[in-house]
């Protein structure tokens, strides 16, 4: 995944945590849309909404930025709570989202039909990643002398 984040001609103190479409896509759920939503620091946010002040809204109660495809540049109330459990993306210069948060974001907009569709997807893959686990663990071979629980089965 490779996102362009020069054009907006900025050098993030923190870099941006992705969140929305395109971090379902990094995590295989489903393609993204053309937008890009990134959290961003309330210093970054200063910073961009004085380079682009009139491209500033208002995002659910949170302060945005809407330039280019970057639909939300937003510095939202969940901030320290997404860069608190933060996942490297793998790409310069950002973040993306652990998908445990990335499903309590999309739980808080259930109610929109879109959202509902991510969160069924999002715990679909929770939900395979555990029992995926579970099989590997239970196809290894015990070690001698150890049962396979405190009960001896």
């Amino acid at each position: 995944m490779q996102l362009d984040l020069g054009q907006l001609d900025l050098n993030f103190t923190t870099p941006p945590l992705l969140i929305g479409g395109q971090a379902m896509e990094y995590y295989g759920l489903r393609p993204a849309g053309a937008d890009i939503d990134l959290v961003v620091t309330a210093e970054d946010y200063a910073r961009l909404a004085r380079r682009y002040p009139d491209h500033l809204k208002e995002i659910g109660g949170d302060l945005g930025v809407c330039v280019y495809e970057f639909r939300d540049l937003a510095v939202h109330l969940l901030v320290r709570l997404c860069f608190s459990f933060r996942r490297s993306a793998g790409t310069s210069g950002l973040r993306v989202i652990a998908l445990d948060k990335l499903l309590f974001l999309k739980a808080l907009g259930m109610k929109e039909a879109k959202y509902h569709r991510d969160l069924e997807l999002i715990v679909a893959r929770v939900l395979q990643d555990r029992y995926d686990k579970f099989y590997r663990l239970a196809a290894q071979p015990l070690k001698q002398g150890r049962p396979r629980s405190r009960f001896g089965c």
